[in-house]
């Protein structure tokens, strides 16, 4: 949960696919400013990869890399922000928005901050750790994490999850090296993106259910923003 908080429930599951293509064709819009292929343009190559693991339309997909690359005509002015504050309990957050106007977005997360508090640049970015993350699982018998994390260049890692799923954590500008390496260790890659990882979780542990609850709603009424991308929180586990 530190790495990225992640909705929970069966019905927010089921309704996720499709917040989630459009969460990418943003990515993909922004991304493609710098060249429509993904072989020249490694931070399009890396979310076009996750967009065919999650099996976006392939109409859809050309169309966003076209779009953002300026070949329809089509003017796109998504512009990044990041807003940080606390959520209930005092548990740091980050948010990442891509947002084609910030005089709405920025209204709506000082709302959605009522039941926290919103910080101003660098109120908790200080205790966040700004990484690259690989989500990758075993794609060889055998395949050993802390030996793939050394071979491919990673920093550090998070071991495995309940779904078998390994975090690798890179500098920021290794991310795509490393994406590329970890197959030849056994791995499959699941994921790779620049997010932001706390340096002191608040373990669950010491809240209450209520209090977690707490916490658990604001986070889920910040993702539900269609200009939020990314929310981090600084909650072990």
């Amino acid at each position: 949960m530190g790495a990225q908080w992640k909705a929970k429930g069966k019905e927010l599951a089921a309704s996720a696919k499709g917040k989630l293509f459009g969460k990418l064709v943003k990515e993909i819009l922004v991304a493609a400013r710098n060249g429509a292929d993904p072989a020249s343009n490694s931070r399009l190559r890396l979310v076009v990869e996750q967009a065919r693991k999650v099996s976006m339309p392939k109409e859809t997909l050309d169309r966003a890399i076209k779009k953002g690359a300026g070949l329809t005509g089509e003017a796109v002015n998504y512009e990044h922000v990041i807003y940080e504050g606390f959520a209930p309990h005092q548990v740091a957050v980050m948010v990442e928005c891509l947002t084609d106007n910030v005089k709405r977005t920025a209204p709506e997360m000082r709302v959605l901050f009522r039941k926290g508090q919103l910080g101003t640049s660098g109120s908790v970015a200080w205790d966040f750790d700004f990484l690259g993350m690989i989500e990758a699982e075993p794609s060889a018998p055998g395949a050993d994490a802390d030996m793939a994390a050394i071979e491919a260049g990673a920093q550090d890692l998070e071991p495995a999850d309940e779904n078998g799923v390994t975090l690798f954590l890179t500098a920021p500008a290794d991310l795509d090296l490393v994406s590329r390496a970890l197959p030849a260790q056994g791995f499959t890659v699941l994921s790779a993106k620049l997010g932001y990882k706390p340096k002191n979780p608040v373990d669950p542990a010491n809240l209450s259910a209520e209090q977690l609850e707490e916490v658990e709603a604001f986070l889920a009424a910040i993702d539900e923003n269609d200009d939020v991308q990314n929310v981090y929180v600084a909650l072990a586990g």
